[in-house]
């Protein structure tokens, strides 16, 4: 028989055989290294036969996030048998490997209580079960078979489960695995022992109801991470140190940016600190805009149904949204903007001279989250969109797209922030024909091909209307955000009766792009306080200067130079506390603000200020006038497009 390498080198191997004979038919080193293997894409166990002709990649532990994954599923059965070896009688679940991790769901039995403080003697037991070499082995058994073990072990879950498994797919047969005492229901891919885990540690524990159902009952959910070196754990974390040190909740608290209510649940309380973050973000995003040609617009967050059953969102969002009666009339709070931007586009007779039109708004949504996955600022139902919608002809789709991404590219440089792009194509729930998404994806990608830019597929993960470009970003801790989004959509204007007339003076259907950039407000700033650690540049902090006073004798000046500096642009407070100037300066410099102004004195008589840089020190004496200026000067480089990217913060 023969497969095909990654490189399109073909490999005869012996009829029969397995993903193990092919790594040794390589090279011993090859096979030494091993972990699984992946057959025309599909990772499955070394030990399994392979199918002629088909394409074969070993994994191994330089396979990146395919191999991390095999190992990190491995470690969810050993701490599943570590388990069962120190908790009798306790019940299993399921065990899959996560983003960054693993998690084991466990019902312990009446009276037996489990927390954090029991992680050091379970993962005790669980490097027994590493050091030892435990092979993973696969048995395929009837049903019948599985059912009456697992039975007889009093593993209901498991029976359960199973029984789904008949129910709904049918199956006669289910595979076991087994390392060392322990064998658990589990369709696989398994490394081939337990020595390939190389580090591993558990790190929390959370209530989980069995099948996301709040019927059923509360287990015990364990959640670790595994790598294949020490060093790697380190630093993993590491990271998850700095990642709390940098928790947009704690620091928003601790900084003063916003808040919430239980009265009001996903939804922030901006304070005036937050809201200052918040205007400037806007009006870079209100002076940006209107630079490329968008016309600011506003529309209402409450609607007739009538108009989202039009517009497709009923048929396929209404779960997420938000209803109510007017006098006897069904309302919806809108979950996005474009409906309303296609009435504002119908309002007068258009003209294809009118074309390309692009409405912006900085608009209001609502969408009903489940409460479990709220979280700070990153998943809220009170949603406030840096949107646009571009209307346009046939002809100008690929030139609004590249504008778009441009326009996209150079906010992000703003910040540090690289951009990484996929094509998220049709998804199984979505509305048109499949020649018009066949049509709207080839626009999409002509435009990403146009500008040479590198991009990957995401298919399936396409708006239900159109398909989508995502830039995804990285922030100073390594962590992807989906951010901006640029979106085709010949759905909306057919459904809603969107017209222009043309230069044939026949009636002719817009193509509608939308996008948005910052994703939301909320979102961002909450990703800008992390990836800043809430050290904000200069152009976003909340306060950029605090005048601190020496003595009571120096308020009166302290507030006349804090005039001079608002009339000059500059955010700034005043400190006249009967402090010490020592602990005025220690409490500025963990508030972060960029600049603190000392007057005593010699400043009142000079009408000067003497200027500490937070975390730098003293840089000099300066007039108000020069300081304000030196202020203006900064904000207007950091601002510019054209600027070298603001640093993000280190919590060193």
């Amino acid at each position: 028989m023969k497969v095909t390498l990654p490189d399109g080198k073909e490999l005869e191997l012996a009829d029969g055989a397995s993903g193990a004979d092919a790594a040794a038919a390589i090279g011993p080193g090859l096979a030494k290294a091993a972990l699984a293997i992946k057959v025309d894409g599909r990772t499955q166990d070394l030990a399994l036969p392979l199918p002629e002709g088909t394409g074969i990649d070993i994994i191994t532990d330089r396979s990146g996030a395919d191999a991390l994954e095999l190992i990190r599923h491995d470690t969810a059965h050993v701490l599943a048998a570590a388990m069962l070896e120190l908790y009798p009688g306790v019940k299993i679940s399921i065990g899959p490997a996560i983003e960054n991790g693993f998690y084991y769901d466990f019902e312990f039995p009446e009276g037996v209580s489990f927390s954090d403080a029991d992680f050091e003697k379970v993962e005790a037991k669980m490097r027994e079960h590493v050091a030892a070499d435990e092979a993973f082995t696969r048995e395929v058994v009837s049903v019948d078979d599985a059912l009456a073990r697992f039975r007889a072990e009093g593993q209901d879950y498991k029976v359960e489960l199973i029984e789904d498994l008949v129910k709904n797919e049918g199956v006669d047969t289910v595979s076991l695995y087994t390392n060392g005492p322990f064998t658990d229901l589990c369709r696989g891919p398994h490394a081939p022992t337990t020595k390939r885990i190389g580090a591993f540690k558990l790190q929390s524990t959370a209530g989980a109801y069995w099948r996301g159902d709040s019927n059923r009952t509360m287990l015990t959910r364990v959640y670790g991470t595994a790598f294949f070196k020490q060093k790697e754990l380190d630093a993993h974390l590491h990271m998850l140190e700095e990642a709390r040190a940098r928790d947009h909740r704690r620091l928003g608290k601790d900084l003063g940016l916003f808040t919430f209510s239980e009265l009001a649940p996903g939804m922030p309380l901006w304070q005036p600190p937050g809201m200052a973050i918040w205007n400037q973000l806007t009006e870079l995003w209100r002076s940006e805009n209107r630079r490329r040609g968008y016309d600011e617009v506003k529309t209402p967050i409450l609607w007739d149904v009538e108009l989202f059953k039009a517009s497709g969102h009923w048929q396929n969002y209404r779960d997420n949204m938000y209803f109510t009666d007017i006098e006897d009339r069904p309302m919806g709070l809108k979950p996005m903007n474009c409906p309303g931007h296609v009435q504002l586009f119908k309002d007068v007779r258009r003209s294809y001279r009118d074309l390309p039109m692009r409405f912006s708004e900085q608009g209001l949504v609502h969408r009903h989250e489940p409460s479990g996955t709220l979280h700070g600022l990153m998943r809220v139902r009170h949603i406030t969109q840096d949107d646009a919608h571009i209307f346009c002809t046939e002809e100008q789709i690929e030139d609004e797209v590249v504008g778009c991404l441009d326009f996209g590219f150079d906010i992000y440089r703003l910040f540090g922030f690289e951009p990484k792009l996929e094509l998220s194509t049709r998804p199984e729930k979505r509305l048109g024909a499949e020649e018009v998404w066949d049509h709207a994806e080839a626009a999409l990608e002509n435009a990403l091909k146009r500008q040479g830019l590198d991009y990957e597929i995401n298919p399936g993960d396409g708006a239900f209307y159109g398909p989508k470009i995502d830039l995804h970003m990285r922030d100073s801790l390594g962590r992807s955000w989906q951010l901006g989004t640029v979106q085709l959509d010949y759905q909306m204007p057919e459904r809603l009766d969107a017209t222009y007339t043309g230069a044939d003076n026949a009636e002719h259907r817009p193509v509608m792009i939308h996008r948005a950039l910052l994703g939301s407000f909320e979102r961002f700033i909450g990703i800008l306080i992390e990836h800043y650690a809430g050290e904000f540049p200069l152009w976003l902090s909340p306060t950029q200067a605090v005048l601190l006073t020496i003595a009571d004798r120096h308020n009166d000046a302290a507030h006349q130079f804090a005039a001079q500096l608002r009339d000059a642009g500059v955010r700034v407070k005043v400190d006249d506390r009967t402090e010490s100037v020592g602990r005025k300066i220690r409490e500025a410099e963990l508030s972060k603000t960029p600049y603190m102004l000392v007057i005593g004195d010699a400043e009142v008589d000079s009408g000067s200020v003497a200027v500490r840089r937070h975390k730098e020190g003293d840089i000099g004496t300066f007039t108000i006038t020069d300081f304000a200026q030196k202020i203006q000067d900064e904000v207007a480089d950091a601002r510019s497009l054209e600027a070298p990217v603001a640093a993000a913060a280190t919590t060193d």
